[in-house]
């Protein structure tokens, strides 16, 4: 199995043609179709349904594919060090953001790290919590900002903050009051939530669970953008992370308020264990830990509560809780 079979196998699966897989690559049409004949050949399998309309992975080509992203990743990030030659930190390290700490940690955080170590390239992956631990524990990922990860052999896992999760009313509900929302009351609500096992449908679920409701959904979806344009459509009530809510409520275009008894979301740093730790990864680690930490403290994390005692070394004196 050679290198560049693996390069086209990825370009045909990504283009779904080997005209534009051969374009992509640089090369005339013929080779690619050649290269992913003999790897066929090689594997003794079938890895695309030739048709008028292009070129489809197999059940099988699916799990090369993944395979074969994830051998010219690393040869790739091989590469990078091998080239710094020991004069700074080198290499590319895959960062994993939660949809909703996207647009407050993606930017500092680039922007510290390309600063500080030019050397080191960011590769950063937006996801839903699940979504994340699958990159993790398949060492897609390097290291992510993810919540309520349960504990693995696999991840080494630092809690970093709760988080409370808030509800979004419509703007021409007026029965919402700056104090919050009782939780029985909430429930009693039609809601717009994401489709299971998103992990906050998840929570809010275990929370009416032990007050013995159950939630009463008029629509589901993954994607907290729609949920928010549906309550503001009057739709129903949705549920939030407090980080979110905020910025809704900022646009003046819904209600937030916080629920009472609180549902909490504890946002972790998690880094897998069976890779090899780089001396980037870890750099960034620590940088993604300092920026969160940052916002915390400058009130752009609203409702977030460090979880214990910050390095007094590298941050100055802990945040009030």
């Amino acid at each position: 199995m050679e290198m560049r079979q693996l390069q086209a196998l990825v370009a045909v699966a990504d283009t779904g043609s080997v005209t534009r897989a051969a374009e992509l690559l640089r090369i005339v049409q013929p080779a690619v179709t050649r290269q992913i004949h003999n790897l066929e050949t090689e594997l003794g399998a079938t890895l695309f349904e030739r048709s008028r309309s292009g070129m489809r992975l197999t059940d099988v080509g699916t799990h090369v594919v993944e395979r074969a992203r994830r051998a010219l990743n690393e040869l790739e990030r091989a590469r990078e060090e091998a080239r710094s030659q020991g004069a700074g930190l080198h290499g590319i390290v895959t960062v994993g953001l939660l949809a909703s700490t996207s647009s407050l940690l993606a930017v500092p955080l680039v922007e510290r790290v390309l600063k500080s170590h030019p050397g080191v390239r960011l590769r950063v992956v937006i996801g839903y919590a699940g979504h994340l631990s699958r990159g993790l524990e398949s060492g897609d990922i390097d290291v992510a900002v993810t919540y309520n990860q349960p504990p693995a052999a696999s991840l080494d896992v630092l809690p970093l903050l709760d988080e409370d999760l808030w509800a979004i009313a419509p703007p021409t509900d007026n029965a919402t009051s700056s104090l919050g929302v009782n939780l029985q009351d909430l429930l009693q609500r039609t809601l717009v939530m994401p489709s299971a096992p998103h992990g906050i449908r998840s929570l809010v679920e275990s929370a009416a669970a032990r007050v013995g409701l159950s939630l009463e959904i008029a629509v589901e979806t993954n994607d907290a953008g729609v949920q928010a344009q549906l309550v503001r459509a009057g739709i129903g009530w949705t549920v939030l992370p407090g980080i979110l809510a905020a910025q809704e409520a900022a646009a003046g275009v819904v209600h937030a308020v916080p629920i009472t008894p609180a549902i909490p979301r504890r946002i972790v740093l998690a880094r897998p264990t069976s890779t090899r730790s780089t001396a980037a990864v870890r750099m960034v680690a620590e940088m993604l830990e300092e920026t969160i930490l940052e916002r915390i403290s400058s009130g752009m994390w609203p409702s977030a509560r460090p979880v214990r005692q910050w390095p007094s070394a590298r941050q100055g004196a802990a945040p009030s809780v």
